[in-house]
């Protein structure tokens, strides 16, 4: 008998090979896979939501420390992942190679933030407002970076375990799904683990047991990146999506950190699509940070309701669970690039719509937020599903260039950090200039009908204006599923744990 590899095959039976192939990689992504990475998100989901929520409230209006300054200390200990997080993405390469996986960075972000996360909250009683400024920015840049060592190579491992472009989408779905419910779990639940005089004490209480719920989290998921044997030597092969390239000398931190700045810009110079869905992902966590940092004081001198703030975060996210299957669908059928225009859009015009609040605040709000939810979730799950597209699409299209799954990741997290950041810091800019009153814990002063405007239009027509910028952005966005699945030679024997 003839070896198999002589005999002839018909178009038709590769056709049918090929797509039993794609299936049956399909079904290796198992579901507990899927679900360790998707409880990942009670972890991302709680970092992203409590300190953006509760953060700038808490310096302003439990230490009493000046909005501008507040602004500075939340806008600064961000801003620094956008020197880290390329750093981590370069190291989570190299350990990758290494080690053939990238739980190692992911473990140690698990461990270490339950600790600063909680020590943000534990400002002592009588500290002063310098002191305390410099507790919680100290406290917050510690927990941030714990929070990048788990978050960038969280962000990597897509493209990595599912590498077709339906099957990201589905991973993707499962764990926005889970960050839907996490930012409603920590959104609604925080200010009641707080208290409502909102106290030191209530402060401390939150801080300690969210970050053991975070870090719990982040643990779980650190255990479903692709564990490799380690390289014993140049000819050890690497495991799939280990082809990132590092060098095998032992360099300095300063010629590391270089290495990794030169790889940030080489993907943003070389890939398109990825500056292009980068720059819509920043506008819109601009966006998203501001109404997240401005939900705590709409709650408290709009609506003048303590209670108001977990029905916001119920309206916004209750209706984002509900129809994140619908953008699933909506994703296969249409392509996510255009299902994330229309999400995007639908969430301009929602949040368009609550400029009313700034002169006839009232529960009417709550409607338009619940509209604002259903492209809340498509423009959280679509762009997360296209990254991995976009890293999967750059490694095969780019001659001489190794797969930089951590280069992209760090780059993607100091973008959408920095954005939620630079939210917070433009909520206290509008404080500033619109003259809004610090307090002390358990003291609401009056605030002036203009900085109870800047409040309300800070969570309603600014973002909106964000997000139409971004939809700007997007139109440039070049990438279909043709571009993504493309038959390979390799793909058939591609694996997945």
């Amino acid at each position: 008998m003839l070896p198999a590899r002589t005999l002839p095959v018909s178009p038709a039976c590769t056709a049918v090979s090929e797509v039993t192939s794609r299936l049956w990689r399909v079904e290796r992504l198992r579901p507990r896979t899927i679900a360790g990475y998707a409880i990942g998100s009670v972890g991302t989901g709680g970092f992203g939501t409590l300190p953006g929520l509760m953060l700038l409230y808490y310096l302003t209006d439990a230490l009493a420390v000046p909005a501008a300054v507040a602004g500075l200390v939340v806008t600064g200990a961000k801003v620094w992942d956008v020197v880290i997080d390329p750093f981590i993405g370069y190291g989570s390469d190299r350990d990758l190679v290494r080690t053939g996986s990238r739980r190692r960075f992911m473990t140690i972000g698990a461990v270490a933030i339950p600790v600063f996360f909680a020590l943000t909250f534990a400002v002592p009683a009588g500290a002063s407002t310098v002191a305390a400024s410099i507790w919680v920015l100290v406290a917050f840049l510690l927990a941030a970076t714990a929070f990048s060592m788990f978050q960038v190579p969280y962000i990597a491992l897509p493209a990595e375990i599912a590498p077709t472009y339906d099957e990201r989408t589905r991973l993707i779905s499962w764990r926005v799904a889970t960050l839907a419910f996490a930012i409603l779990l920590f959104g609604a639940g925080g200010p009641v683990l707080r208290g409502e005089t909102s106290s030191l004490s209530g402060y401390l209480t939150l801080g300690v047991v969210a970050g053991l719920v975070i870090g719990a989290g982040m643990f779980v998921a650190s255990r479903v990146a692709p564990r490799g044997a380690r390289a014993a030597g140049p000819t050890a092969p690497l495991p799939p999506g280990a082809q990132a390239a590092a060098p095998a000398a032992a360099v300095s931190a300063l010629g590391a950190f270089r290495i990794a700045v030169a790889e940030a810009v080489s993907t943003l110079r070389r890939s398109q699509p990825f500056r292009v869905l980068l720059t819509a992902f920043f506008l819109q966590a601009l966006a998203t940070g501001l109404m997240l940092a401005a939900a705590n004081y709409v709650a408290t001198y709009v609506l003048e309701s303590d209670l108001a703030v977990s029905l916001l975060f119920a309206a916004l996210i209750a209706p984002a669970l509900l129809v994140m299957p619908l953008w699933n669908r909506l994703a296969r059928r249409v392509g996510k690039e255009r299902s994330f225009v229309l999400a995007s859009a639908l969430f301009a015009l929602a949040t368009l719509c609550m400029v009313p609040l700034a002169w006839a605040p009232g529960a009417w709000v709550y409607l338009p937020t619940a509209l604002a939810g259903v492209g809340y979730a498509g423009m959280q799950a679509l762009p997360l599903a296209m990254l991995p597209d976009v890293i999967a699409h750059d490694a095969r299209t780019t001659p001489g260039v190794a797969d930089r799954g951590g280069a992209f990741s760090g780059v993607w997290t100091a973008g959408e950090t920095t954005g939620m950041a630079f939210g917070a810091g433009l909520l206290s800019l509008v404080q500033w200039v619109t003259g809004y009153q610090s307090s002390s814990a358990g003291v609401t002063p009056e605030q002036s009908s203009a900085a109870i405007d800047g409040i309300a239009l800070s969570f309603s027509l600014v973002p909106a204006v964000l997000v139409a910028l971004s939809l700007v952005a997007l139109v440039r966005y070049r990438l279909r599923r043709g571009d993504i699945d493309v038959p390979t030679e390799e793909s058939a024997a591609h694996e997945r744990p």
